[in-house]
């Protein structure tokens, strides 16, 4: 049974800087592509960011280009998302997703697995 836990996630005001991490098992995480996406209240889900299953190519959301950094670490089944610079409009519940494949899907519902999510909030 494939299962994404995310953690890291807390109040920080404008500036401040959070990491949050997702935790992945029951899959070989190395084979897959790791996405994080984010959900404020009343919107869709968005796509935020994706690194392809070596951690060699990344993708990110114009909103958060130059503020938020994906990275892995495939010995620890773990997908990590860095983010600097935090604004009020990055609060959202923030959650991981697994694609196997090496391309990098900007659609959330295309990661079959996906976690439950953590609350990231940023006061003004």
């Amino acid at each position: 049974q494939v299962q994404l836990v995310e953690s890291g996630g807390g109040l920080v005001q404008a500036g401040g800087s959070l990491r949050l991490s997702c935790a992945a098992s029951g899959l070989t995480f190395a084979l897959y592509t790791m996405g994080w996406f984010r959900q404020a209240p009343g919107r869709e889900r968005e796509f935020v960011a994706a690194a392809t299953e070596s951690g060699d190519s990344s993708s990110y959301a114009d909103s958060v280009k130059g503020r938020f950094t994906i990275s892995r670490d495939n010995a620890k089944n773990t997908v990590y998302l860095q983010m600097n610079s935090l604004k009020p409009e990055d609060t959202a519940v923030y959650s991981c997703g697994a694609y196997f494949g090496a391309t990098m899907p900007l659609v959330p519902n295309y990661y079959p697995y996906r976690g439950q999510g953590t609350q990231v909030s940023v006061s003004s």
